[in-house]
């Protein structure tokens, strides 16, 4: 498969100029594995997962690549600010643990101060030979002038609001936010590799995104979330299979029944629309959702079930595998670039 030069292929040595989200309860070390080793970049997500787990996660991406020991391994791991404030200080700190497995990247996002945590992985790396690529997500305009002049970090993640899972309420939509922080942010030699992340799924978005847009890549996420990779159950594999465009809602109310309503001010999140969302229509309590949320659970039922998900939701009409889905949109939009 031929290969496409981009600065994020540059940067991180790969093929395709496209990345795996690192999605909590969904991405694996497989999918990580699966998606670098299409040509493309794959992420696990740390979320509140012990450090035991994540350099076992590390080691078997390491493994299934065959990277050898003293190689940074080709992937990445996603870490979020607000956990980042209580694991540091504890006796379990996370990023110490990450970075002694010799990750190539680290993902920061939704922090009141991610810069102190680039700060920690510059230093770290300022004793040894490996220099750790930093992606952060960015939602606006200012928080992208931050990452760029205060933190000097090395990849933009910039997310719409279509993009599932977290992210700011207020984000605008990929379309308007990318191209605004495009010009705020100038093109120079020092500008970060920019990615586009939000509701991407075909290889004519991922065309468009490259040569219309300004994007030096891709985030791919929930097109991923039915693959044989992804640890959904197969309940949630099937309400995502049968679920269409405009099926999901940005919200708290999620991780209101969830029991995860901890997320930094401003921070909502995209899922699907169901039961969840009627119960909050019918004003009901908090208390009389999570009653009602238990007991569909319980029940094996689907309709309250917290499904992370976002617009690109629309595409997903099979269970292929992480690296044929990757390689079948790098591959439309090859075709769609040599059209024009």
């Amino acid at each position: 498969m031929a290969s496409m030069k981009t600065k994020l292929t540059t940067l991180l040595g790969t093929k395709i100029p496209i990345v795996s989200a690192p999605m909590y309860y969904a991405s694996t070390p497989e999918m990580a594995a699966a998606a670098t080793g299409a040509g493309a970049f794959g992420f696990i997500a740390a979320g509140f997962t012990p450090s035991t787990t994540l350099i076992k996660e590390i080691q078997a991406v390491r493994s299934i690549l065959n990277t050898p020991p003293e190689s940074p391994v080709p992937m990445g791991v996603g870490l979020l600010g607000w956990i980042l404030d209580m694991t540091e200080e504890s006796d379990d700190p996370r990023i110490p643990a990450v970075l002694a497995e010799r990750p190539q990247a680290i993902w920061f996002a939704f922090g009141v101060d991610l810069g102190k945590y680039v700060k920690k992985v510059r230093a770290y790396d300022e004793n040894r030979d490996h220099k750790t690529i930093i992606f952060v997500i960015v939602n606006n305009i200012d928080e992208a002038k931050r990452a760029v002049e205060e933190w000097k970090v090395d990849v933009l993640v910039v997310q719409g609001n279509e993009a599932g899972g977290h992210g700011r309420g207020d984000a605008p939509f990929l379309q308007t936010l990318l191209p605004s922080v495009l010009t705020a942010i100038p093109d120079s030699a020092s500008r970060p590799v920019v990615l586009a992340a939000g509701g991407i799924s075909t290889g004519t978005q991922i065309a468009s995104f490259l040569t219309k847009h300004g994007a030096d890549g891709v985030v791919i996420g929930s097109r991923l979330l039915c693959t044989p990779e992804c640890m959904y159950p197969d309940q949630t594999k099937e309400v995502l299979l049968n679920s269409k465009l405009s099926c999901t809602i940005r919200s708290t109310v999620f991780d209101e029944v969830n029991r995860t309503a901890m997320w930094p001010e401003g921070i909502d999140g995209r899922a699907i629309v169901n039961d969840i969302v009627q119960d909050q229509k019918e004003g009901l309590s908090l208390d009389e959702r999570l009653k009602r949320h238990d007991q569909s659970k319980a029940n094996g039922d689907s309709g309250r079930l917290v499904i992370w998900a976002g617009d690109a939701v629309a595409s997903i009409n099979d269970k292929e595998s992480t690296q044929s889905i990757i390689q079948k949109l790098y591959q439309e939009a090859v075709a769609v670039m040599a059209e024009k």
